[in-house]
């Protein structure tokens, strides 16, 4: 019998990535899956879930809006009639290079997608969940210091740390816990452009070689991690964040440039 048997969870940006991999494995370990993004892909993540024997549907919907959120989470409580699990992992890349040139509709956009739909995520969830309840939050090593992405991405991962910080405490005796994974840098839908890049200039043996284990890591990796988070195994981890990066969050090491260089 799976870790997660009869519990239910919801993982957001489940088209691709982090979030078709915790789709996948926490289904694998039981859980029945509702698969949410934008993507129409998510649909497939839903076939494959069934296509392994799983239980899992799929709703295509904007993951950070008030409306949408509220949608998916009604149709998990009515499909499957309960809720236990929640992984918070939409997310948009931004700007990537460090720059002032990112107008504040883009940033905002960044924030609103990375940071506010989390934030709405867990509003509407928590009431549906009880004791044993676990939230999960996709953050980024670059949400805990400078070198690893954009402003806006950065400001946005940073401000989901904290989010699971004081949320943390805002479920004082609830029993539900919430914490988030720090992925480094890993090769998704979102990051596909940057590896195809370093592919092309003929620089893919330079790809992760600024964390210790010298690679990139895979969806599959930072899934391991958030199954162990909803897990009764992580039953006393609460308001953390879990760097599944290679051990590049030990340094940082980068080169700053000047503004307008």
């Amino acid at each position: 019998m799976g870790a997660l048997q009869g519990k239910v969870a919801i993982v957001t940006g489940a088209a691709s990535g982090i979030g078709r991999a915790s789709a996948l494995l926490l289904a694998d370990r039981g859980a029945a899956v509702l698969a949410v993004d934008r993507a129409p892909e998510v649909i497939d993540t839903a076939g494959l879930i069934t296509g392994r024997g799983g239980r899992a549907d799929a709703v295509q919907a904007d993951c950070a809006t008030e409306k949408g959120v509220a949608a998916f989470v009604a149709q998990a409580i009515r499909d499957f009639g309960r809720l236990d699990i929640l992984h918070a992992n939409a997310g948009i890349l931004g700007a990537f290079a460090p720059t002032f040139d990112e107008g504040p509709d883009a940033f905002a956009e960044t924030l609103r997608v990375n940071l506010i739909g989390p934030w709405l995520a867990i509003r509407a969830a928590v009431p549906h969940m009880g004791k044993g309840g676990s939230i999960i939050c996709t953050a980024s090593v670059a949400g805990q210091r400078a070198g690893a992405g954009g402003v806006a991405y950065s400001a946005s991962k940073a401000g989901v740390i904290n989010l699971v910080q004081t949320t943390a405490q805002l479920l004082a005796g609830t029993g539900i816990r919430i914490n988030a994974v720090a992925p480094g840098l890993v090769e998704t839908g979102m990051t596909h452009a940057l590896f195809d890049a370093a592919r092309t200039r003929g620089r893919e043996g330079k790809i992760g070689q600024l964390n210790p284990l010298r690679r990139s890591g895979e969806p599959a990796e930072v899934a391991e991690a958030v199954a162990f988070l909803a897990s009764d195994a992580a039953s006393y981890v609460n308001g953390q964040v879990l760097a599944v990066d290679g051990g590049l969050g030990t340094s940082h090491p980068f080169a700053p440039r000047p503004p307008g260089s």
